[in-house]
């Protein structure tokens, strides 16, 4: 096992945004995080990765209560870019090697060639399709053990969307674990391994995804329906 949830619960202003979330995350799955907007799904994704303390609960990763050594170990993807216009490709890569130690060169470069970007691209002449190609590709050029990608495929293209999920294939192995926040279900279903179904700030529900097919004959996307 990766990571832990324990009982984890954030309030703003009085307000819980989630509510006693109980999740364990283990290495080679891939885990769809399903919901619409404002049901908790990236307060809890800013928890599991330190961005966020929680009002209660814990997270526990890798055995271990979290603590400054598991930053380097969970990559984590916001919905918003924080890159410079002024930037390109190339300097993109050498702010996020600057920032990460585990930061993986060659496999940036070699990702963004594989999707038809190149380094000399500026951030204020990309379009909303490289740019989600390239927020992904930065996160998941960290030697992580646990990647969240909040978002990854909302607003691009069909072809985009392919490139991202070929390069997200390509990076789970044994020893990680790659978690999609989203609303896309019927773009996710055909390669996550487990979902998680969470509204109004609780997980109402989480299944491995072909044990369930099999079991009731619903797909994640029919569940999706049925729970929302």
């Amino acid at each position: 096992m990766i990571a832990e949830s324990r009982r984890l619960t954030k309030a703003f202003m009085g307000k819980k945004a989630v509510k006693d979330v109980s999740l364990k995350i283990r290495s080679g799955s891939i885990y769809g995080l399903l919901g619409p907007n404002g049901s908790g799904k990236t307060t809890w994704m800013k928890m599991m990765t330190g961005f966020i303390k929680p009002t209660q609960g814990e997270v526990v990763f890798d055995g271990a209560p979290w603590n400054y050594r598991a930053k380097n170990q969970v990559a984590y993807m916001s919905t918003e870019p924080f890159y410079y216009d002024f930037m390109n490709i190339g300097m993109v890569g050498k702010y996020y090697s600057d920032f990460f130690e585990e930061f993986d060169q060659k496999k940036f470069h070699d990702l963004i060639a594989k999707v038809g970007l190149s380094e000399e691209m500026k951030m204020r002449e990309i379009s909303t399709g490289m740019m989600a190609k390239l927020k992904v590709i930065a996160t998941l050029s960290r030697k992580a053990m646990l990647y969240m990608l909040d978002e990854p495929l909302n607003g691009i293209d069909l072809k985009a969307r392919e490139e991202i999920i070929d390069v997200i294939l390509t990076t789970v192995s044994e020893k990680n674990a790659v978690i999609i926040s989203t609303h896309l279900i019927e773009e996710i279903e055909s390669f996550i391994d487990h979902a998680i179904f969470m509204k109004d700030g609780s997980v109402i529900y989480e299944c491995d995804v072909e044990e369930e097919r099999m079991r009731s004959g619903r797909s994640a996307a029919d569940l999706y329906r049925e729970l929302m």
